[in-house]
């Protein structure tokens, strides 16, 4: 795994990082490093279609949409097709869910949520605050692969996602619409 330092990762030639803010800059080294994560993320786990980190109140921090990070309109006429912005308002509906069965059953808090399709799977990680990392997967994707990953990357952004971060970052993703 290559640092944030050295160089970017990235398969694609573009000026853009994940997240969509480009080359990161006028981000925070805090943020440019989530970005890096979420860039290795995609590149390092097979089967990844997209993936979304979603604040507490349902609003996309990150992103690894293509089209929101190469700042392209995004044609939604069709509906939901995995876009991150519609994998954001997914993870936030099931992560609420969740919540709430984990209260009502008094189970606690909830860690993961895994959703198999006939056509793809669902990933729901809690990152910290309440802010959760999704991910849609194609279905013969390795789950336990993707699980580790979603787990390292969890481990690795959960104490530098601060208020102040996660309002930079929507501010960023605003800035891209």
């Amino acid at each position: 795994m290559r640092s944030p330092s050295s160089s970017t990762g990235s398969k694609s030639t573009g000026s853009s990082t994940a997240g969509g803010s480009p080359a990161g800059f006028g981000l925070s080294s805090e943020a440019r490093n989530l970005h890096w994560l979420l860039t290795n993320l995609v590149e390092e786990v097979p089967g990844l279609l997209s993936v979304a980190v979603v604040s507490s109140d349902g609003l996309l921090l990150l992103s690894s949409d293509p089209a929101r990070n190469n700042e392209q309109a995004v044609d939604n006429s069709s509906g939901p097709k995995g876009s991150s912005a519609d994998l954001a308002t997914i993870v936030s509906g099931l992560g609420s869910l969740c919540i709430g069965a984990g209260k009502l059953m008094d189970a606690g808090a909830v860690k993961q949520t895994v959703v198999a399709m006939e056509e793809g799977s669902l990933f729901v990680m809690s990152i910290s605050d309440g802010s959760l990392l999704g991910v849609h997967a194609t279905p013969d994707c390795d789950m336990s692969v993707v699980a580790y990953h979603m787990a390292l990357f969890v481990g690795r952004a959960g104490h530098v996602l601060t208020p102040e971060l996660r309002s930079e970052l929507r501010q960023s993703m605003e800035s891209v619409r």
